[in-house]
């Protein structure tokens, strides 16, 4: 009840959907890469996926998605277009909120990983989430 209220008042207001989960609009969103979005002053991190950096975002030891940056951007803005909502799960390490965000294609990490333009990652689906709404996530 409390992790519902406190949902409640960081999101504003809230609806549920099919399995009852507290989602909310986004609002004025633009595409930085395959798997992040910029919703006026809030990050976006979509749950589960990884997908290919943007030149110079892939440094030191980190182990990066392969792919074209260029083309996942691409997918993940035809995605995107138009209203979409979110189902907010938490915060990533760099303070992005993490999220499965829905749009008129549907759920936009299973769009990524139906076009190859993300990996799945198992370890980023926080319980399964993404898994249990998006068979290419199995």
């Amino acid at each position: 009840m409390l992790a519902t209220l406190l949902t409640l008042l960081l999101t504003g207001s809230a609806a549920g959907d099919a399995r009852g989960a507290l989602t909310a609009p986004l609002e004025n969103c633009r595409v930085v890469d395959g798997d992040t979005l910029r919703c006026g002053r809030e990050r976006v991190r979509l749950l589960g996926i990884d997908a290919a950096e943007m030149p110079g975002h892939c440094q030191g030891n980190r182990r990066c998605a392969p792919g074209d940056p260029f083309a996942s951007k691409r997918s993940l803005t035809q995605a995107a277009a138009g209203r979409l909502v979110i189902e907010r799960i938490g915060a990533d390490r760099y303070g992005r909120t993490l999220g499965l965000v829905r749009g008129a294609k549907g759920d936009l990490s299973c769009w990524q990983l139906q076009r190859s333009q993300a990996q799945y990652r198992r370890d980023w689906d926080d319980g399964g989430a993404l898994a249990q709404r998006c068979r290419a996530a199995r």
